[in-house]
């Protein structure tokens, strides 16, 4: 019988206790709520729309027009997902999000596993989104005549946000609302004005490989929930969200509704538009259809500009999430605690340590070889962030079956009950679409979490005196 842990979890009708405290937070957190509804619902949108819309059409126009139908498919569960997410706010709204679900449910080693997790699909992505970046930068500038040049240009892409979040997260509001804006400008124009010059022979093959049908939903899906990440944005940082109870959920459902419409109708006028053979070799898709749409290559370097400052957004409302639950995680002992330092309302340890990992992972795609660094490290945040969505759903639906009054409101399990069971599902089905070579890197990701964990652990059973007794001193173990 092991004793109770002296840090104990928080609880949907209980505020959050943490462990591990920095005694400089209470002044950070009241410099740090600054987010009220549109803040959030851009710091939604923005993560959600960053760079994988603006070349995902190009990755998966291999599989052909099948792949619309994984758009839908796709879109479905993240509705479901921000529903799930937004009622998972309401009860703890508390930074952190899914670490803070999975602990308050299961457990520390669960509240360990979903913010190791979440940690390393932020920074990978990171790495993603430059490479994105990088593509409508050879638009203007050929760097990619240049390996070195390549490098540089992803690695500048990563280290300018990181230093606009170092700033304090006032700055990382405007930005995000100024970049927001600017991203809309080509989606909208791609996504409206495309449908005038739709052109039904440039679709392609309804299925364009060999599988079956389900197989490359599955293949497509995969590679297009990237262009969804970012949906539990307002979850993550409700602890700088004015109202969290009430503010994060609406955020969520309103910047992922918002994201949906745009990519659907996006992904269709650039199928539409360019022509397929043409499309699987683009590098910058949206360029390339506003191109054909008005003649010459201005239109497209306008588009190129926009989709820049886009990345540019989303690398910056990424960096914020990719230090919030290692932050969360460690204020609660099971990280380092050097990731607890903030510094006016961000955990400035948690943004350097993340741009660094990114950098290095950039370099070593990129020198590994160049061909396919973008789907490789699509692939891996795929199954990496499954992770901390199933063992969110698995706590909603824990929440739901423990059938406590307090907790549950009846006239909503029915529905919540529903909304979860299909987001776990739809997480599960991720997983496996995701490919074995992706979920072979995932795993081997974390595995080196457990082994953190392991420490992190120990370390806290010692100061906080919890460790638990010899198993020859205690019989009832």
């Amino acid at each position: 019988m092991s004793t109770a842990p002296t840090t104990p979890r928080p609880t949907p009708d209980a505020p959050e206790t943490t462990g591990t405290t920095d005694p400089t937070d209470t002044g950070d957190r009241g410099a740090a709520r600054r987010f009220g509804l549109p803040v959030a619902t851009a710091l939604v949108a923005g993560n959600i729309i960053g760079g994988g819309i603006f070349l995902l059409p190009a990755s998966v126009a291999p599989y052909g027009t099948i792949s619309l139908v994984a758009f839908g498919v796709l879109t479905l569960g993240a509705i479901a997902l921000a529903l799930v997410f937004g009622r998972l706010a309401h009860r703890l709204p508390h930074t952190g999000g899914p670490y803070v679900y999975a602990r308050a449910a299961f457990g520390d080693f669960a509240g360990f596993l979903a913010a190791w997790s979440y940690w390393i699909t932020a920074w990978v992505s990171n790495a993603a989104l430059a490479v994105a970046a990088v593509g409508y930068l050879d638009v203007l500038i050929p760097v990619h005549e240049s390996k070195a040049a390549t490098i540089a240009a992803a690695l500048l892409f990563q280290w300018l946000p990181a230093l606009a979040n170092l700033a304090g997260t006032r700055y990382v509001g405007a930005v995000q609302i100024v970049a927001t804006v600017l991203k809309f400008v080509p989606l909208l124009l791609v996504a409206v004005g495309g449908l005038f010059f739709f052109d039904s022979a440039n679709l392609g093959p309804f299925r364009g490989t060999d599988g079956s049908a389900l197989g490359a939903v599955s293949a497509s899906a995969a590679i297009l929930l990237f262009s969804y990440l970012g949906v539990e944005s307002a979850a993550v940082s409700a602890g700088e969200v004015r109202d969290p109870r009430r503010n994060v959920g609406r955020a969520t459902v309103l910047g992922t509704l918002g994201a949906a419409a745009l990519y659907l109708l996006g992904t269709v006028s650039v199928f539409g538009t360019v022509a397929h053979d043409k499309l699987v070799a683009s590098t910058a898709p949206f360029s390339d259809a506003v191109n054909v749409m008005f003649g010459g290559s201005w239109g497209g370097t306008a588009i190129a500009c926009m989709a820049m400052v886009s990345m540019l957004g989303a690398l910056n409302g990424w960096t914020l999430l990719s230090a919030q639950a290692p932050y969360a995680a460690a204020r609660d002992g099971l990280f380092p605690k050097v990731f607890t330092v903030k510094r006016r309302g961000v955990p400035t340890v948690g943004v350097l340590v993340t741009v660094v990992l990114a950098s290095l992972l950039t370099v070593y795609n990129y020198t590994a070889g160049t061909k396919g660094v973008f789907e490789t490290l699509v692939l891996v945040t795929t199954f990496t962030a499954t992770v901390p969505y199933l063992l969110s759903t698995a706590a909603q639906i824990y929440f739901l079956l423990t059938g406590r009054a307090d907790q549950v409101s009846k006239a909503r399990l029915a529905r919540d009950g529903v909304l979860a069971a299909a987001a776990f599902g739809f997480s599960l089905w991720l997983v496996a679409g995701s490919g074995y070579a992706a979920v072979y890197q995932g795993v081997l990701f974390l595995f080196v979490g457990v082994l953190v964990y392991a420490v992190m652990a120990a370390r806290k059973g010692r100061v906080n005196g919890d460790a638990a007794p010899d198993a020859q001193d205690n019989p009832e173990g």
